[in-house]
């Protein structure tokens, strides 16, 4: 029998969230119910598995005592705070942006099975598709991703992606080209301890969509996925992705929103 919505958030909550969420972390320390992660590239990450029943004034103690220790590390210049729709928080919202924190945009998470996505895509006969591990590639794959999103730049970023394709068993970067050219990209991310693998990072440059490119690489991540013993995918999804992936019969379970602090150095 297929999973339901209420099937997929529970796995989404016990397998996906906490130590699923610490991989490659340089440390963890932990503060009532919060993890508070330090990862390479001066990135820091917050999360939980709940907020332990806080109310108002101890949601608002707990985003404190999180900036406070970032703000305490030199090396640490960007955190982020990741909210979930379907937590009980209550003033979180608040207490995030009187502690300096600001929203990027709400995205959706979907759960779903990986058979479902593993399909045959007719794609245009100039576009290839590879899984790539080499720094020339990961760079043409990140900038194409900068592009899209309309990110910086950041050499920190790609080695950090280098250093995961090398040590992280069944993480994977593929690409689509076109002559040479990278015009659409997407990762793949097996969780440890789970039977659930990431869909992360899916960009394709405007004048490719709507050819297949993305759903040909969702593809591909979903045979990988499958043939490493991952029988279900998520993704937290884009306006873009979202059709894509719930017509392929993943289900929204809830909705993610990142809320970023600058350090000020």
């Amino acid at each position: 029998m297929p999973l339901d919505r209420a099937d997929l958030l529970a796995v989404y909550d016990e397998q996906l969230r906490t130590d699923a969420e610490t991989t490659g972390a340089v440390f963890v320390v932990r503060h009532g119910p919060l993890w508070l992660v330090t990862s390479g590239g001066g990135r820091g990450f917050v999360t939980y598995r709940d907020l332990a029943g806080a109310d108002a004034g101890g949601v608002r103690a707990l985003v404190a005592a999180a900036r406070e220790h970032y703000r305490a590390d030199p090396a640490v210049t960007r955190v982020e705070w990741k909210a979930r729709g379907h937590d009980v928080a209550p003033g979180l919202v608040d207490a995030l942006a009187e502690h300096g924190f600001a929203p990027g945009e709400e995205e959706v998470v979907v759960l779903g099975e990986a058979r479902a996505l593993d399909v045959d895509v007719l794609l245009p006969e100039d576009v290839s598709l590879r899984a790539v591990s080499h720094e020339a590639d990961v760079h043409a794959a990140t900038a194409l991703q900068d592009e899209v999103f309309g990110d910086p730049a950041s050499r920190a970023y790609v080695d950090d992606l280098l250093q995961r394709l090398a040590t992280e068993e069944g993480t994977e970067l593929w690409v689509a080209e076109v002559a040479g050219e990278v015009v659409g990209t997407g990762r793949l991310e097996p969780v440890a301890g789970s039977e659930v693998a990431g869909l992360w990072g899916g960009a394709t440059l405007a004048a490719w969509r709507h050819r297949g490119v993305y759903r040909a690489l969702t593809a591909e991540r979903a045979r990988s996925a499958l043939r490493q013993g991952r029988t279900l995918l998520h993704s937290d999804c884009s306006p873009h992705s979202r059709p894509v992936l719930e017509r392929a019969g993943l289900l929204a379970v809830t909705t993610t929103t990142p809320w970023t602090w600058h350090a000020a150095r």
